[in-house]
């Protein structure tokens, strides 16, 4: 069953969550998300540019890194901020969320979530992100943000024993 958040799309790329037109995938990319907190516990979000809405700072693995390698470039790259990986709190690789690009690329969702700490940097945007700001949890809900991506969230700040495996 759809609901109005299954199918957003913005500037470049849009999203399908168990939507029966959704194009069928043709690329599998890991990618990761890091959650990011300060010592006061808000969260470190991106106001994305090919969708317009709210995000843990992360992207697509490259050849030649380490899966943490990822974690911290995409993180500097898209908030200005250095972190260091601490641990897993998630894999989530639904089929039934695929990404649908301007490029035709149709990207099924396979991403690991991440919890890092912040080690320095200053605050910085990027071609991928509008805006950069720290969330407290309790006004995560005001935001324009993919259930998906409440998800991560959701399941980071649980302290789980075991990471998420979805």
């Amino acid at each position: 069953m759809r609901t109005l958040l299954d199918s957003i799309g913005f500037m470049g790329r849009r999203d399908f969550v168990d939507d029966p037109s959704a194009p069928a995938a043709n690329s599998v990319v890991p990618s990761v998300v890091a959650i990011v907190r300060r010592h006061n516990g808000s969260i470190l979000l991106i106001h994305k540019t090919d969708n317009d809405l709210w995000a843990l700072p992360g992207g697509g693995h490259e050849i030649g890194e380490s899966i943490a390698e990822t974690v911290v470039r995409e993180v500097r790259e898209e908030t200005g901020y250095d972190v260091e990986v601490e641990t897993i709190t998630g894999t989530y690789t639904n089929p039934h969320h695929v990404m649908a690009y301007d490029d035709g690329e149709v990207r099924q969702q396979f991403s690991i979530a991440f919890r890092a700490k912040l080690i320095g940097g200053k605050a910085r945007t990027s071609k991928e992100s509008s805006e950069v700001r720290w969330v407290r949890p309790e006004d995560l809900e005001r935001l324009n943000m993919h259930p998906s991506m409440r998800l991560r969230i959701q399941h980071a700040l649980e302290n789980r024993d075991a990471p998420f495996i979805g």
